[in-house]
């Protein structure tokens, strides 16, 4: 769990800023939509290979 704690004198602003940053570095927002609905495993897997692919294919292109 990612804990920030308020500095002395800190705008709300900057810790705002702080703890966006600490999430997304987390990555706390990715794992919630990622479990927001149940995905068999094959899905999971059809979707990891599909990524694959594409990642593939635009490396290709870059040669």
């Amino acid at each position: 769990m990612t804990k920030i704690e308020v500095r002395d004198g800190e705008p709300f602003e900057s810790f705002i800023r702080r703890f966006r940053r600490a999430v997304e570095k987390a990555g706390i927002l990715q794992d919630i939509k990622r479990k927001e609905y149940y995905e068999k495993p094959s899905e999971r897997r059809k979707k990891r290979l599909a990524e694959a692919i594409r990642r593939w294919r635009k490396k290709m292109q870059q040669m």
